[in-house]
């Protein structure tokens, strides 16, 4: 079968299930279930009218429980079991987790995840915001954000191939088609480096690359928020007599202070996930390691699923807390 006649037919079976189900539920809730006549109509009606929201949340609910609470407590229970020689699991408890606190890459992961977490959210949501300000205040300015918010379409596997070119190293009688090595010979340097090679500076090497994503992303949501500022509290600091810089610091950001931490929180779960950037540019090695990658290790090279799963559990529990709050602040905002 044709992949765009597979695609076509894909949608209508999806289209008419779906509108098949919402019809059916409804008739079968109206007809046979409460039927909206006889002694007790009134009362039929009232109870199709509370049961009729959840036939629409159903589908919605179903495919959350499949795909993210089925998955989720099966990961916990991988995580306190282990493998069986010829089939089968067998319950260990916390051993999983035992050994993995034992291993030096799960630590150099944490550590490597804690310098991501401290340094690009900061320096994303900074330029973004800077960006986001400076870009307001030029003719072509819109084109501006155009550029920059550009990485954001292109997949991390496909940023972390181009910044693998920036960063490519030839010998040193070659010609350098790395824009890092040709910079770094033409200022002085006499031979080129290997750059993601390099201990502890090659984890800040790649997260110039999420930090060149996400500043677009911060940058539309920042400038969203700017122009939201009322004028006169704008005029009013200006008739104070107050400068650009008094005015950005101490009128706009206090004024867009929740959305710079929404978008902070958004780009922390991200550094959280983060996976593709490390694996297609180093694969974790040269002290690069990070729990996802660690996790991927553990689970599709060594096979070991107990310690795999646990480390899975790990960047969960780490989620969650930034979620939750997010969630919270998002209710607050909405009452």
């Amino acid at each position: 079968m044709h992949p765009a006649f597979q695609g076509l037919l894909t949608i209508a079976i999806g289209v008419t299930g779906c509108v098949g189900y919402f019809y059916l539920s409804n008739q079968f809730l109206d007809r046979v279930l409460f039927p909206p006549r006889g002694p007790n109509a009134g009362r039929n009606i009232n109870r199709a009218n509370m049961i009729r929201p959840w036939l629409f949340l159903f589908p919605a609910l179903a495919a959350l429980g499949l795909y993210l609470a089925y998955p989720v407590v099966e990961t916990l229970r991988l995580s306190l079991t282990d493998r069986v020689p010829g089939g089968g699991y067998k319950w260990v408890g916390l051993d999983n987790y035992v050994q993995m606190a034992k291993e030096p890459k799960f630590w150099e992961a944490m550590r490597n995840n804690m310098f991501w977490l401290i340094i690009v959210p900061a320096m994303s949501t900074a330029f973004g915001l800077l960006v986001a300000q400076l870009t307001d205040r030029i003719r072509w300015g819109n084109l501006a954000k155009s550029l920059i918010f550009m990485p954001m379409a292109i997949s991390f596997v496909g940023a972390s191939v181009i910044w693998k070119l920036v960063y490519d190293t030839r010998p040193a009688e070659q010609d350098q088609i790395g824009m890092l090595n040709a910079l770094y010979i033409f200022f002085g340097g006499t031979e080129p480096q290997t750059w993601l090679t390099i201990p502890f500076w090659n984890s800040f090497l790649l997260m110039v690359v999420l930090i060149w994503i996400q500043t677009g992303f911060a940058m539309v949501i920042l400038s969203a928020a700017l122009r939201g500022i009322p004028e006169e509290t704008i005029e009013a600091a200006i008739l104070d007599g107050a400068n650009p810089f008094q005015i950005f610091f101490r009128i706009k950001v206090p004024q867009i202070k929740t959305t710079i931490l929404v978008v902070w929180t958004t780009i922390t779960i991200t550094v959280l996930k983060v996976f593709d950037i490390v694996f297609a540019m180093t694969n974790g090695q040269w002290e690069t390691q990070v729990l996802a990658n660690y996790m991927y290790d553990k689970l599709f090279r060594a096979n070991d699923w107990g310690v795999g799963s646990a480390s899975a559990m790990v960047i969960m529990l780490l989620v969650a807390p930034i979620l939750v709050w997010n969630v919270r602040n998002a209710r607050k905002e909405m009452e």
